[in-house]
């Protein structure tokens, strides 16, 4: 099997992609756009040892679950891998890759719940970011490839609101009139980055990144917004390093209080441009409430990476007292008038630092609380995880959105991994661990994607 051949096959597996899964002899050949049980031609992209790509030449036989994606870019953008499949079988593709990941990553055979589903399958986000660049020395406002940053000029998102439409089509206008230019990272040229907006319950915080600090015709865009969004807020953000870190550091509010409060669950909080909110509003509700039913009234929890204060405030609000870490200064602040405004001001406490600097702090001191991880794609910090095991928490309750870092962290708490003294990690006896995992229960927060929200409960073996 060589690079361009052709041939054809039947595809029995889907990849932690999305993508079809065919094998020919000892070569395993993963192809996007592919459905267990659809037979297609297939061309050979590259092939590495009994490893290859391809793409479909044509589906010959397609498959009942397959479905007609709604994106006019889908594939070439990278924000979704699986629109093609049906809404039933994306829950299911889900739960069955959190279950692979725990048992192939952390050692782990458990079941695992089905997938909770979003109300809504498109229109769903709540935040939007764009690059804006050059695509062959033209202006490009789109989103990114897989693995690259290469823009997809695209002038519409589905899993977006409608709005977002209109904006795209305010920043392609505004560029126009002004003679504006989008960033070229590799001369680092161009005076406009990226356009982030975030909903908060019908009101819109708006950042504008850009590379230098008078940006002609401003006023003009601000008069193109006024007809997109009913109220909003806007920043200026200046970022001129060469880096993938979207925002800088200088924040200029040009319009609105840029911070908006909302209700939720009975709690009222704060955001703004910086402060981490679930892009689905719908299966966070769903996700919090769970997370609240996991811990007792009788108990202290601690929130780490909590964000603007919401899920603090609601478990403060059922337990003893809640701590909430955050390393943002604008979401930590967030989080002190969540405090206030719900007279929570005896239950809640905000520590405005990394994790992995306060937590085992606060763990002396509140030896028997309970503990509540939502960290980054990234996972949990090593340093975290042995704070936890050195101070024998009693009970963890993980909320992961990758679930190849929630196999390997809980795979180090479960006893599933060990760390040699390397800091490698290799598979172990998770009989030894030092904690169980009671339950496994994904989220469908991204619809259209390869990505799930995962929650698990572990407690301590006695």
């Amino acid at each position: 099997m060589e690079k361009n051949q052709t041939f054809v096959a039947v595809a029995d597996a889907l990849g932690t992609n999305g993508e079809g899964i065919v094998r020919v002899g000892d070569v395993t050949v993963f192809v996007p756009d592919l459905i267990p049980g659809e037979k297609a031609e297939i061309k050979i992209l590259k092939r590495k040892g009994n490893i290859a790509y391809g793409k479909t030449e044509e589906i010959l036989v397609p498959a009942e679950d397959r479905v007609r994606p709604q994106c006019p870019v889908f594939l070439r953008c990278g924000g979704c891998q699986i629109q093609h499949l049906s809404y039933r079988t994306q829950l299911k593709f889900k739960t069955k890759s959190v279950h692979d990941a725990l048992q192939k990553i952390g050692g782990i055979d458990v079941p695992v719940a089905p997938c909770v589903k979003s109300e809504t399958s498109y229109g769903y986000r709540n935040k939007l970011q764009l690059p804006i660049g050059k695509v062959n020395g033209k202006n490009a406002v789109g989103f990114y490839a897989a693995r690259s940053h290469r823009i997809v000029p695209t002038n519409e998102c589905p899993i977006h609101p409608e709005w977002s439409e209109k904006l795209i089509s305010a920043v392609v206008n505004f560029m126009e009139k002004c003679g504006l230019d989008g960033y070229d990272e590799e001369r680092g040229e161009g005076q406009l980055r990226h356009i982030v907006v975030r909903e908060l319950r019908g009101r819109f915080i708006v950042t504008l990144v850009v590379t230098v600090p008078e940006i002609k015709g401003i006023d003009y865009f601000l008069y193109l917004l006024d007809g997109v969004f009913p109220e909003y807020s806007f920043y200026l953000n200046f970022n001129a390093k060469k880096t993938n870190v979207i925002f800088g550091e200088k924040f200029q509010l040009l319009k609105g209080k840029g911070v908006y409060e909302c209700t939720e669950h009975g709690i009222v909080y704060e955001a703004g441009a910086q402060t981490f909110v679930q892009v689905n509003g719908s299966v966070r509700g769903k996700l919090y409430d769970r997370v609240v039913s996991l811990v007792d009234p009788h108990e202290t929890v601690i929130d780490c990476y909590a964000g603007g204060g919401l899920l603090t405030a609601m478990l403060a609000k059922k337990c003893v007292k809640a701590y909430g870490v955050e390393v943002v200064p604008e979401a930590s602040r967030c989080a002190d008038a969540v405090r206030l405004k719900n007279g929570l001001a005896d239950k809640m406490e905000n520590v405005c630092g990394k994790v992995e600097d306060v937590l085992e702090n606060i763990l002396k001191s509140e030896p028997n609380a309970t503990l509540v991880l939502d960290p980054p794609r990234a996972g949990v910090d090593r340093s975290v995880l042995k704070a936890v095991m050195s101070q024998g928490v009693r009970k963890i309750v993980m909320i992961s959105c990758d679930p190849a870092t929630l196999a390997r962290d809980v795979g180090i708490l479960t006893g599933g991994l060990w760390e040699t003294e390397t800091g490698e990690l290799v598979k172990a006896n998770a009989d030894n661990g030092m904690y169980l995992l009671e339950s496994v229960e994904p989220f469908d927060m991204f619809p259209q994607t390869k990505h799930v929200e995962t929650l698990v409960c572990l407690r301590k073996k006695t």
